[in-house]
């Protein structure tokens, strides 16, 4: 599986660590950025980097990292068919890929410990999609994005 990962300044070092921990579990690992914790950076731009990877089929998931991991989502979720879940524990990351299909993960590294980081990650990467009624709900959200994608004028 090839992982895209991306963070602002604030973030390199968790990003790093979290890399490297899934690196040696055997994933190819993409970097987007940030690379620098002392030159300033805009998570949007990152988050956004990692997005588009993935819809474009470069990558297969994401990991984005920002102080809280909520300024990033957010960019990343304004993406068609992404689905980026912030996440603080392990639960609440099991949980996004099997019952929601989240296909990246964001965390705060203002609230993430480093070694908790790899724990999160872990249960991400290791959850299945479970389908069945969750797959009728991930297809709801899919139909939001659609109504709200269009663009004035078109039919």
């Amino acid at each position: 599986m090839k992982i895209g990962f991306a963070s602002d300044h604030a973030a390199v070092a968790l990003k790093d660590s979290v890399k490297a921990h899934l690196a040696e579990r055997g994933f190819e690992c993409v970097d987007f950025g940030a690379y620098e914790p002392t030159e300033q950076d805009n998570y949007p731009e990152r988050g956004l980097a990692v997005a588009e990877a993935l819809v474009r089929g470069e990558i297969d998931k994401g990991v984005i990292v920002c102080g809280t991991g909520i300024g990033i989502s957010l960019a990343a979720n304004k993406v068609p068919g992404i689905r980026a879940a912030v996440c603080g524990d392990t639960y609440t990351a099991r949980l996004s890929v099997e019952h929601n299909n989240a296909n990246i993960l964001a965390m705060g590294a203002r609230v993430v410990a480093p070694e908790y980081a790899n724990d999160i990650a872990d249960a991400f990467f290791d959850a299945r999609f479970e389908g069945g009624r969750h797959a009728v709900r991930v297809g709801m959200i899919a139909d939001i994005e659609k109504k709200y994608s269009k663009v004035p004028g078109d039919a």
